[in-house]
This record gives structure tokens, sequence and C-alpha cells, in this order.
């Protein structure tokens, strides 16, 4: 057993092997922790919006991630690269980061974690995804159409870039870019709950983008994006008929890349945190027909 400077015993010994990191401090992951507790905390914020925000902060999103599609078919029909155009999308992620909008899949992590934390119903977490993502796809429509009036030199761009969703067809391959998009994006939100610094929130902004655009990966928002560009040219080889077999199918793919391969993993990374916030909910939220008081 150490002792102090005195020489007199102190009282602490070295956790013992398979301490439980519910009980002693000095296992525990508190950056782990502290992660879950600010997911929790914002998906309660977030599941709990009035409708018209959160309409309108999906709409916004769609905006925002269509100011990354203008990125990405300007530096692709200026390059032909399709590795720069995906670094330049990532424009669209670092301004979600900043404007505090929010996309259809950032809400895989932070509002299901609250669910499992019992500090909101299912029934809102569907009601978040559902005017989320009928939001994030109105903004990211109108937006894109704007972009192919004002530029119409990107159509053909924009007719290849939305075209290449189509091809991949509606078997494994297109399911499982799906999974990784997912897994992408929700990776990288948490990421972002890993710190309170809004400059380094920028980092998994940029690295998510580039990966989902540079990489083409299947996510349910940049491809309907690019394919909402495709459609507005009056040129593309696809109708809306193949957009909403595509983006269901993506959608699908993003759940349980997002949900299954990182969400619930993560939360297994601390369950007690978990427990704790089911046990001592925070003040309003319901617990059986009763509702926890401040104070």
């Amino acid at each position: 057993m150490p002792r102090g400077e005195d020489g007199e015993d102190d009282g602490w010994t070295r956790p013992g092997v398979g301490s439980d990191p519910a009980r002693d401090a000095e296992v525990a992951e508190t950056p782990v922790e502290e992660t879950l507790t600010r997911a929790i905390d914002e998906g309660r914020r977030r599941i709990s919006r009035k409708t018209w925000p959160l309409l309108a902060t999906g709409v916004l999103g769609g905006i925002d991630v269509g100011t990354g599609v203008l990125a990405l078919l300007f530096v692709e029909h200026e390059t032909g690269s399709a590795v720069l155009a995906g670094l330049a999308f990532s424009i669209g992620f670092i301004a979600l980061s900043l404007a505090r909008s929010e996309l259809f899949t950032e809400d895989f992590l932070v509002p299901v974690t609250t669910v499992i934390a019992r500090q909101a119903r299912f029934r809102m977490l569907l009601r978040l995804w559902a005017g989320t993502l009928v939001a994030n796809l109105a903004g990211g429509w109108l937006f894109t159409y704007l972009v192919l009036k004002g530029f119409p030199q990107f159509a053909d761009t924009a007719i290849e870039a939305g075209h290449h969703y189509v091809q991949l067809g509606l078997g494994v391959t297109a399911f499982s870019l799906a999974v990784l998009g997912g897994t992408v994006i929700t990776l990288m939100t948490w990421m972002q709950h890993g710190t309170e610094s809004p400059g380094l929130r920028l980092v998994p902004a940029v690295t998510g983008g580039f990966l989902l655009a540079g990489a083409q990966l299947n996510h349910a928002v940049v491809n309907s994006l690019l394919m909402f560009a495709a459609l507005h040219t009056g040129r593309a080889p696809f109708g809306y008929l193949e957009w909403a077999q595509t983006a269901g199918l993506a959608a699908a793919g993003n759940i349980v890349g997002g949900v299954l391969l990182v969400t619930l993993l993560r939360v297994l990374q601390s369950p007690h945190t978990v427990q704790r916030e089911r046990e001592e909910p925070a003040a309003g939220v319901a617990m059986g027909d009763d509702r926890r008081r401040h104070g």
C-alpha cells in the first residue's frame, strides 16, 4: 500500500483486475462516459423539438449539404477528379457542424442513445427520423434545383454523379455501401460529441464528408441530392421511382450501419453510464406514470 509524503498510509490501493468501472473511478473510461452523457443530453433536446423547429432544422440540413453538392459538382466539372470533388463536398458537413442544422443520419447515435437510456420514447424517435428525412429531402431538392438553374454547365457532371447510385442496383453491393455510409456518418457524430471544441469538431466533419462523397458510399440524403441534381437537368436516364427505390435501400443500410455497428457498440462500452441515466433521469423525463421533478 503506498504512503503519502509524510510516510503515513494514504488509504489508496491500485485497482484490482476486473474492477467495476461503475464503482471504481480509477478504471472508468471517462471520455466514453462523458461522450455518452453529452449524446443523451443532446438527444433529449433534439427529440423534444416542436414540429416547426424540427422541420426547419431538417430543411436547413438539406440546404447545408446542398452546399457540399454544389462544391462537388463545381470541382468535378473543373478537374474531372472524383477524389478532389469528394474533398470539396466536406464543405457541406462543415456547414452542418457550424450552422447547427441536422441530417437524418446524424440522428442514429444521439437520439437512439437517449431512447436506450429511457430519456425519451421510441415513437418520438420515429417522429424525429421521419420529419428530419422529409425536410432534408425537401431542402435538398430545392437547393439542387437552384444549383442546376444557376450552373447549367454542371448538367453532364450531375447526371453522371446521380446515375452512379442507380447503377449500383438494389443488391448486396448497394446495401454494403449503405451500411458503410451509415457507419461513417455515425462515427463522425460520435467523434464530434467527444469534444466541446468547435475547431476539433470540424476534423470529423471533413474526414466523414470526404469518405462519403470521395468513396461514393451509399448515403440516403447525399445520393438523393445528387440524383435530384441529375433529375433537374431533364435528361437523367432514370426517374423518381428509381430514386425512391435507391434512397429507400440506402436508408435501410444506413440504419443498420449507424445503429448496429456504431451506436449499440458504443453504448456497450459503458453500460453503467446508460444504467445510471435510466435510474436518475433528467427533470421532466417520464418515469412510469410520473415525471421526475426538479429539486
